[in-house]
């Protein structure tokens, strides 16, 4: 299967695409899978999501703020303390931080969005880094977002955070080639999950209009009619993981129905 036998890290757990990219890395046979973020009860309900679906993987629990690059430290060591190796790094940790246009956003907002989005990225990666170097192998895989792609002024420091990532693995990618170590990205836009569908479901409300219909006008504008499902989008993300992909690096993949067409 896609990732048999690999020790797969996943930070960001939480109730959409992080949840999904656990259950998907059981499913495909990984050897174990850690789960990574700032609030413990994420953790357990990723645990319980896995054991659910029928999977009796091995999981490791860390509380991670990504933040802090001490808890980084801590997650890479006690990953290789438990099962020896790390094989792939999904990093799905993020941070929106306050909604805002470019020229009227407080820049003590964008800051925050970059210390999780850019450095905290950056300080996982990097933590992972010595034991990927000593296998001589590694996958690192970035959950970038369509925001970057097609500008949406209310989510503008997240935006400007997330294209600083963008251009950080060109240069991760370039960087670590000779180790064999990969580094792509993802660019996830509408994804159907649990904070979308809330999303939906409060703006229906406060419009006075159906669910239905708002999700039909974001459909009308995506090629495949439809709002991706999140745990589709998280088998895009596992396969630049996987060795499928095994001579790709610093790819840019959009994941989003076609909702974004590159020229």
């Amino acid at each position: 299967m896609l990732l048999k036998d690999k020790v797969v890290i996943i930070s960001g757990i939480g109730p959409g695409l992080g949840i999904k990219l656990a259950v998907r890395v059981a499913e495909y046979q990984a050897k174990a899978v850690v789960l990574a973020a700032r609030t413990p009860a994420k953790l357990d309900q990723a645990e319980q999501a896995i054991r659910d679906a029928g999977y009796d993987t091995p999981v490791l629990k860390v509380p991670t703020d990504i933040a802090d690059v001490e808890q980084c430290q801590k997650l890479a060591d006690l990953t290789v303390e438990h099962f020896g190796r790390i094989d792939a790094l999904i990093n799905s940790a993020y941070s929106h931080g306050a909604w805002g246009s470019s020229s009227a956003s407080s820049m003590d907002d964008w800051r925050q969005a970059m210390d999780v989005n850019l450095f905290g990225t950056m300080q996982m990666t990097q933590a992972v880094l010595p034991q990927m170097k000593q296998q001589r192998s590694g996958s690192i895989v970035m959950i970038n977002t369509m925001a970057t792609r097609v500008p949406n002024q209310l989510e503008s420091g997240y935006a400007v955070s997330k294209g600083a990532l963008k251009t950080a693995v060109q240069y991760l990618a370039q960087d670590l080639g000779p180790f064999g170590i990969r580094v792509n990205s993802t660019f996830m836009g509408w994804m159907w999950g649990a904070p979308v569908i809330g999303y939906f479901q409060s703006e229906a409300q406060r419009l006075g209009v159906t669910m239905e219909s708002l999700v039909d006008q974001v459909a009308q504008q995506i090629p495949l009619r439809k709002i991706p499902e999140d745990g589709d989008c998280a088998m895009a993300a596992l396969y630049l993981a996987s060795d499928y992909a095994k001579v790709i690096t610093g790819a840019q993949l959009d994941v989003n129905g076609g909702h974004f067409l590159p020229c």
